[in-house]
């Protein structure tokens, strides 16, 4: 196995300026290099390469592109990232508020196995969560100050402080072992099928956790897709063998569900935000159109549409 030796800034440069780059102010790139690391920004090279086989960069190619792309990710990711947190906390609310007033507030009354999805299949995974959950009460329970004063003046936790310590994927997972009817009622409040909203919860932790990692955001793609919806219909998104090429699962297919669980007004807001952050990222680019980087994402020319869209509602019983 050949190992990959370290590189000061000087060769990190050499290697640039050889693969085609053209690097002018070498101050200023060594100073970006050191402060953002040569390997993390390398990661940004690909959509400025002649192809996958032929890796130099294309004609005029310069070391400001590939950072603006960087910073471009960067501002993208705390975009969603910051959204991302808005509907983690209206889903905790709503969760605990349905299961609270259907089931108690003390933990030794909402998390009864009985409580759960008593399909014989599922109770590993019920037996597992209610662990998982009464680990979180036992290791916060004097830590985190909310829980602690429930402790301390109470003498219990209630759902709806528990819920503030517990990740996003727990919450995913607490959602997928409720009762079917338990699951249609917080699903109503969203306007959202349950069988989507199984698949849109691990795709919002997913993304959640790459936001909060500082993974590269702009070109990910999820193992599942989302179901076609009225918005792919409406912007008229290709399609090519009878699946749509954008919004399944890339960064446009979060955009989509985000739409249908942030309020219009704050959804408005990120698609500004966003609208804004492309336009800067666009003003930057001179080897590359931004439409390479928009297919990249997922996002159709006329994605800015779906901020004037209504949201889509679902006529049958959910």
């Amino acid at each position: 196995m050949i190992e990959k030796q370290f590189k000061n800034l000087e060769e990190q440069i050499e290697i640039l300026k050889y693969k085609g780059m053209t690097i002018e102010d070498e101050v200023y790139a060594k100073k970006i290099l050191l402060r953002e690391n040569y390997f993390f920004l390398n990661g940004y090279r690909y959509p400025f390469m002649k192809s996958t086989n032929n890796k130099t960069f294309l004609e005029g190619v310069t070391f400001e592109e590939l950072y603006s792309l960087f910073l471009f990710d960067r501002l993208i990711r705390n975009i969603f990232f910051k959204n991302l947190l808005i509907i983690e906390n209206n889903l905790k609310s709503i969760i605990s508020y349905q299961l609270s007033k259907k089931y108690g507030y003390r933990e030794k009354d909402y998390l009864k196995a009985k409580n759960f999805n008593q399909d014989k299949a599922k109770q590993k995974q019920v037996n597992d969560l209610i662990r998982k959950m009464k680990r979180q009460i036992r290791i916060n329970g004097s830590q985190h100050t909310a829980t602690a004063h429930y402790i301390s003046n109470y003498g219990y936790i209630p759902l709806w402080i528990l819920v503030k310590v517990l990740s996003f994927g727990i919450i995913g997972e607490l959602f997928a072992i409720l009762k079917y009817d338990d699951q249609k009622d917080i699903c109503h409040l969203y306007d959202i099928k349950v069988e989507d909203f199984l698949v849109y919860l691990p795709i919002l932790s997913n993304y959640r956790n790459l936001c909060a990692h500082e993974d590269i955001l702009y070109e990910n793609r999820t193992q599942k897709e989302i179901s076609d919806t009225l918005y792919h219909q409406l912007l008229q998104i290709e399609k090519q063998d009878d699946t749509y090429i954008y919004g399944k699962n890339d960064l446009f297919a979060l955009v989509i569900i985000m739409k249908q669980m942030l309020s219009q007004e704050e959804f408005k807001n990120m698609s500004l935000e966003l609208e804004t952050a492309i336009e800067n990222l666009a003003y930057n680019l001179h080897s590359i159109p931004v439409g390479s980087i928009l297919h990249r994402m997922g996002f159709s020319e006329n994605w800015k549409q779906l901020m004037n869209i209504e949201r889509e509602r679902y006529d049958e019983e959910l």
